[in-house]
């Protein structure tokens, strides 16, 4: 090999590994938004997915970036399920919101996202899946039956099975549409500080507000949501 040659063919592995190195670049995982929740039970940390539920996690952050759930309350709290917050004042009134967000359940489901696990974060809703606002809930105990299901593919469905149940040859609309087959869309989960979640899911509850039950008998106040990066 000449030194002409031998100069032709390093500067082709050094372009080549350059285009490598830009390559892997390109296909890093986005990095996480993150918000810190300081709490009268202390503080947590929670990233949420941009990638897998864009619209979701727009929506949130920018209650977030509004002060929305700064003076709010954790007004359901089930221990060995989830706790929920995000709505309430700490006198129990409502708090207004926006618009509600579109249900992107399956679609984060489908990009790799996680399911409703303990520590993940996800949209709490009214039995309409498109009703999601502002209130959210974290997971503190693997929660399967809330993970939306995926439909497969073919129109109609040659074969579909819900709780143990075998369903054949189903118009694919008429399961896209069924309401108990959304579940509820996971966007982030607990990064640090889910000692503190733990603390707060075991508190004593009972009645409060307009709520007959679940409802911390002390008040856990989300003192500031923050944007940390």
């Amino acid at each position: 090999m000449t030194s002409h040659t031998r100069r032709a063919a390093t500067t082709l592995l050094l372009a080549l590994g350059l285009a490598a190195g830009g390559f892997a670049a390109a296909q890093a995982a986005p990095v996480a938004p993150k918000v810190k929740f300081v709490t009268s039970e202390g503080s947590f940390v929670v990233e949420v997915y941009p990638d897998k539920a864009p619209k979701t996690v727009a929506n949130f952050l920018q209650y977030v970036k509004d002060k929305h759930y700064d003076g709010t309350i954790f007004h359901r709290v089930i221990n060995n399920f989830m706790v929920q917050g995000g709505g309430y004042d700490a006198s129990y009134a409502e708090k207004k919101t926006r618009d509600p967000v579109v249900h992107e359940g399956r679609e984060a489901l489908a990009k790799g996202g996680q399911k409703n696990v303990v520590g993940t974060l996800a949209m709490a809703r009214t039995n309409d899946p498109n009703s999601a606002t502002a209130q959210f809930f974290i997971n503190v105990k693997d929660n399967d039956f809330l993970n939306p299901t995926l439909i497969p593919p073919g129109d109609p469905v040659p074969e579909f099975e819900y709780q143990s149940q075998v369903y054949k040859n189903t118009p694919r609309d008429q399961l896209l549409s069924a309401p108990q087959l959304y579940g509820y869309t996971v966007f982030g989960k607990v990064l640090s500080g889910m000692d503190v979640v733990n603390k707060i899911k075991a508190v004593p509850t009972g009645a409060g507000g307009p709520f007959q039950t679940d409802v911390p008998k002390t008040p856990i106040l989300i003192k500031s949501a923050t944007l940390v990066n």
